[in-house]
């Protein structure tokens, strides 16, 4: 690894701020390239927002501070030590075992942003692994954090996606790569577990000051800015949870050490986008006892907030006012949650007996495993008078002799909004998308990818970019999943 040479474009990174926390929270790190790595993938749109020179974005070639083959002189990478509770077990000290720092850039906006490579190896807390991160899973987050901000839900970004012909050992040899990861900050709340199940309060109190300052300085002013920070952050992550549900996403692995402070989706794993409609749906199949299903995402949001709450008790220095700062997420949640709810039926007032027409509905899809995207993007379509366009929901529920009688009372509620077809239907297609990342598309693009052929990350990137809107050209990328699709599992190898 040498110094970027004069004439090479480099990158506009300065030193993150974090690294003023002190080396109490971090260590200095080398990135160790990949043999000969090479391009896969780069996302322009942010790349341009970040001021990555022309040079670098024109090139077919890795850009060599986003692969770990150069660093400036004026970069410090770092890792970053945190612990955490892992399906619900405390867990002790992780840290950043594949993850490393590099600095931060200013965006279009002028907000700093943080830039950190993941599978450029290893770090004094890669607990015996290689620090590697294999092809498969740094595509799958590649595209599925690109696939969230296009759904509008908050998450960290993709940059820079590199690969190699150098292996990996998991349940094979698999070939590795390097993912750049882009968002305002990766503080999670093991960060503050961190410090304090090791008493050490102090270092706790700056951590937490740290983050007040450069993230929600609107809380230095109340009369207690620990407890506004804690009501806050539980607020965040409940409407990040809301969305979640909304969208059918599943995270995987909501473990307190993969929860952002900053109500952000971090750490993409085993995630999965619902399909079959099924609220125990379980997305990683090393989740033995389903602690990580559809439904329990919202209570286990809640779970981590609590164990984040706890972190704060010395700081807030009163467990009652730590509770009631703590009730913000299941108020914040609901109401979120129901909002989002009357935008995917198109409602735009509250009634009496919605709540029960939604879970109605729900309870439909669950009863035929209706496709959960294709069930409410057909909804969408749908007339105020019986039409076509119902058969496209009927053959999502094949044999639901209850649907009829639901569809009946769904349009007597319509009716009562002063809103006609046409506005209808063009709010719920905002708000219900018609392309997600299945797996079974991510699946194919990993296959792909593996015979050197890059072109259908690119094409599925750009469809999911826009993920409301009528693509009659990806027409396809928005059907049902083959049968073959349901043999696919993903556990947290990667």
């Amino acid at each position: 690894m040498t110094d970027t040479p004069p004439h090479t474009p480099s990158l506009p990174l300065q030193s993150a701020r974090f690294l003023t926390l002190g080396k109490s929270f971090y260590s200095d790190v080398a990135p160790v390239a990949l043999t000969n790595p090479y391009r896969i993938a780069l996302n322009e749109e942010l790349a341009r927002s970040l001021h990555v020179p022309d040079a670098l974005i024109s090139s077919f070639e890795a850009i060599p501070e986003l692969s770990g083959e150069q660093i400036s002189s004026a970069q410090t990478p770092v890792a970053t030590v945190y612990s955490g509770h892992q399906f619900g077990v405390w867990a002790g000290q992780l840290g950043d075992g594949r993850a490393m720092l590099l600095g931060e850039m200013t965006d279009s906006e002028g907000q700093r942003q943080e830039i950190q490579l993941k599978g450029a190896g290893e770090t004094p807390y890669s607990r015996r692994a290689d620090g590697r991160a294999v092809l498969r899973s740094s595509i799958r987050e590649y595209l599925c954090s690109e696939a969230m901000h296009g759904l509008g839900i908050p998450t960290t970004r993709a940059l820079h996606l590199s690969g190699s012909k150098q292996y990996a050992m998991r349940e094979q040899p698999e070939t590795t790569a390097v993912v750049t990861r882009v968002a305002p900050s990766f503080i999670r709340f093991g960060h503050f577990e961190h410090f304090y199940y090791q008493g050490r309060i102090d270092e706790l109190k700056q951590l937490a000051d740290f983050v007040l300052q450069h993230y929600y300085p609107q809380c230095l002013s109340a009369e207690n800015p620990y407890a506004e920070l804690l009501g806050d952050v539980a607020i965040r992550t409940a409407r990040l949870v809301a969305q979640w549900q909304a969208s059918g996403f599943m995270h995987g692995v909501l473990n307190t050490d993969n929860m952002s402070v900053l109500g952000l989706t971090l750490d993409y794993g085993p995630f999965g986008f619902m399909e079959a409609y099924n609220h125990d749906h379980i997305c990683n199949h090393s989740d033995h006892q389903g602690r990580y299903s559809y439904r329990n995402q919202p209570a286990i949001g809640q779970w981590n907030v609590f164990a984040f709450g706890q972190t704060l008790v010395p700081l807030i220095n009163s467990v009652e006012t730590t509770e009631q700062a703590l009730d913000n997420y299941k108020s914040a949640f609901e109401q979120h949650w129901q909002q989002l709810c009357r935008a995917k039926f198109g409602l735009e007032t509250v009634q009496e007996n919605d709540a029960n027409l939604f879970n109605e509905f729900f309870q439909l899809m669950q009863d035929h495993r209706a496709d959960f995207t294709l069930s409410f993007r057909s909804l969408s379509h749908l007339k105020n008078e019986t039409t076509t366009t119902d058969d496209e929901l009927f053959a999502l529920f094949s044999g639901a002799q209850a649907l009829p009688d639901w569809l009946q009372r769904y349009r007597e509620r319509c009716l009562t909004e002063n809103r006609n077809d046409s506005e209808r239907n063009a709010a719920m297609l905002a708000a219900n998308p018609k392309y997600i990342l299945r797996n079974y598309l991510a699946q194919i693009a990993i296959e792909k990818a593996q015979q050197d052929d890059f072109s259908e990350i690119q094409r599925l990137n750009r469809i999911l970019q826009s993920p409301f809107e009528e693509q009659p050209e990806a027409e396809a990328y928005a059907s049902l999943p083959p049968d073959w699709a349901g043999d696919l599992c993903v556990s947290c190898s990667s």
